[in-house]
């Protein structure tokens, strides 16, 4: 479709990103920010559909037509998710208030069907330099467990039950 405005038109990054479908969600891994990201059904829905030749108008009617029915607010708020963790390189302007609501509102008015709501978790991994490490790790070792080697198992006056980690 040509459009005169391709500012409208939300686009998906694709660069420097490992992605894995598993089930109905999409795990994401960012090679540039060492950060993975679990995107929802809806919000998963919405990313792949970012192709930079679809308006939100278009994105709606293409979910619609692939029995996903999103209307044009939710895929407003997974592109401001989406664009909140850097996974789409274009993202077309708009409040921060869908129809004149807050997320928060929104939620409490969809009430069951906020499953439906567009998610992404996200966490940092670490480098593959801090994974190597043993720094700053410290898991329980009570009774006969045994340390990663260059640890040993020390008192731990807070860590119940048997206050004893590997350090």
């Amino acid at each position: 479709m040509k459009n005169d405005h391709p500012e409208q038109l939300p686009l998906a990054r694709t660069e420097q990103l490992i992605v894995k479908e598993v089930d109905d969600e999409v795990l994401v891994y960012d090679l540039k920010t060492d950060q993975a990201h679990c995107l929802n059904k809806t919000a998963a829905l919405v990313w792949k559909n970012c192709d930079g030749s679809k308006s939100v108008g278009d994105i709606s009617l293409s979910l619609a037509e692939s029995g996903a029915q999103l209307d044009q607010d939710m895929i407003w708020m997974a592109l401001a998710e989406l664009k909140r963790f850097e996974l789409v390189s274009h993202v077309p302007t708009r409040s921060n208030v869908v129809g004149g609501m807050g997320r928060r509102q929104m939620m409490r008015n969809v009430g069951i069907a906020a499953a439906a709501l567009p998610m992404i978790v996200s966490i940092i991994a670490p480098t593959p330099a801090q994974a190597a490490s043993n720094i700053g790790f410290h898991q329980p070792c009570c009774g006969g467990d045994t340390c990663a080697p260059g640890t040993s198992c020390v008192s731990h006056p807070t860590t119940p039950p048997c206050n004893m980690w590997c350090n």
